[in-house]
């Protein structure tokens, strides 16, 4: 057990002290807490939602065990601290596939609950919590409850997207999806305004499971918007794949001391990639598909120490279109752009999580260098055209956020407190709570 002063969230921002409690079996009751305690497993939330400032944290990558798998029917059994990428390369090769996966696959499965992760084909399947069969909760006072959608559902309910409050996940249970070949057929299209979005998004979501759209973000007038959509499909049996090498990951060596994304890089990368020429229509191997970026390890370093501002959101459709203009603009107008902004359309499927984040609507995610203050403002200007369309931020990439909009974001809140296990906190929570 140690005390230690780190960035340990993905955004490197906030920098706090906590004490890292190691877990190794699932049948081991929690350690004493003298302290708040929270589940903390492999660290890709953004902001402080996966933090305990002077607290305890349970590190749960030690329960990393695949309990059962059965390659007839797709049901898959492992301890909380799995990741997906070791779930892939387990069942990948035997024609299975994760039903929905966020855009990283170094997500632990506790973390995926906790989260309720959503991904590109939300439209179709819904969020992640909507494949999970059950998982096993464990209270401080040394409850276990198995909860399901039909066992112990309210506490189902709570946990699923309950940001690791309800007690510690220690196992889980999850259906995946059969699939005849890794591969994905992709197609990409350029689409020059926010309108056209739209219109091709109608197309693509009737032909394709996978949807998803890098906007850039440093334009205005009449490209506000514009971008690049991505569409995919997996490959057919029997598909011609072509022989392609091992495609090797590169890390980030080090924190720079300032940020390398600035407005010059963000107007010179996205002019840059918009521009690439890509093909149409190709095969693409899945990791290139959906985890682009985790073949750059530790890219966050990027930011420099100062780190990053993760922002998602989600609008409802009647007032999508118009919402994300005024977004998009204001974040024209601010000069600091984002490199990494993804669009989306949700589906109207639920989990039925009472703080689940996916809902009908589009989706924009946004990173921000952080420059303190002056990114703390633009995206106060942005929660303002969120809440004045009724939308949502999401809190697993959140670190800043006033507590009166995180009670209007999710108005079950105040239900969701009866689950809260007493010896369970976070930072994030303090910080909403305590408004």
């Amino acid at each position: 057990m140690t005390r230690r002063t780190s960035p340990t969230s993905w955004g490197l921002y906030p920098s706090i002290q906590q004490r890292n409690l190691p877990l190794h079996q699932v049948a081991d009751p929690l350690p004493t807490l003298a302290e708040p305690v929270l589940a903390f497993g492999n660290g890709r939330s953004y902001g402080d939602v996966c933090l305990n400032e002077d607290g305890d944290v349970l590190l749960t990558r030690g329960l990393d065990r695949f309990i059962a798998f059965d390659p007839a029917t797709g049901i898959l059994r492992a301890e909380a601290g799995v990741l997906l990428s070791e779930i892939l390369a387990l069942v990948v090769p035997q024609g299975w596939f994760l039903a929905v996966t966020p855009g990283t696959q170094f997500v632990t499965l506790g973390g995926a609950i906790a989260n309720d992760v959503h991904g590109k084909n939300h439209h179709v399947a819904g969020s992640f919590a909507e494949h999970v069969r059950a998982f096993e909760l464990l209270r401080s006072d040394g409850t276990r409850l198995c909860c399901g959608p039909e066992q112990n559902e309210t506490w189902f309910r709570a946990t699923v997207g309950g940001l690791g409050l309800t007690g510690l996940i220690t196992w889980v249970e999850i259906q995946l999806q059969r699939i005849a070949n890794p591969w994905i057929v992709a197609e990409n299209r350029r689409f020059s305004n926010l309108d056209e979005f739209f219109a091709l998004n109608d197309d693509y979501e009737a032909r394709y499971p996978y949807t998803v759209s890098w906007i850039d973000c440093a334009t205005a007038g009449r490209t506000l918007g514009r971008g690049i959509y991505m569409a995919g499909t997996h490959a057919p049996p029997g598909a011609l794949i072509p022989a392609a090498s091992p495609r090797r990951s590169l890390t980030i060596p080090l924190t720079p001391p300032i940020s390398l994304v600035n407005t010059l890089s963000v107007r010179g990368f996205n002019w840059l990639y918009y521009h690439l020429p890509r093909p149409t229509r190709a095969l693409t191997p899945y990791p290139a598909f959906f985890y682009p970026l985790d073949h750059l390890l530790e890219w966050n370093r990027l930011y420099g120490r100062r780190g990053f501002f993760q922002y998602q959101c989600v609008i409802p459709p009647a007032s999508a279109h118009e919402a994300l203009r005024e977004i998009l603009s204001r974040i024209a107008a601010s000069g600091q752009g984002s490199m990494l902004a993804v669009l989306k359309r949700f589906g109207t499927r639920t989990s039925g999580g009472l703080l689940s984040f996916p809902r009908p609507g589009v989706t924009l995610a946004l990173d921000f260098p952080n420059l303190g203050q002056k990114t703390r403002a633009l995206l106060d200007r942005l929660d303002e055209v969120i809440r004045q369309a009724d939308g949502a931020v999401y809190p697993a990439k959140d670190a800043r956020m006033h507590g009166d909009s995180f009670r209007h974001y999710f108005p079950q809140w105040s239900q969701f407190t009866h689950f809260i296990d007493p010896h369970f906190s976070s930072s994030f929570w303090r910080r909403v709570m305590a408004e």
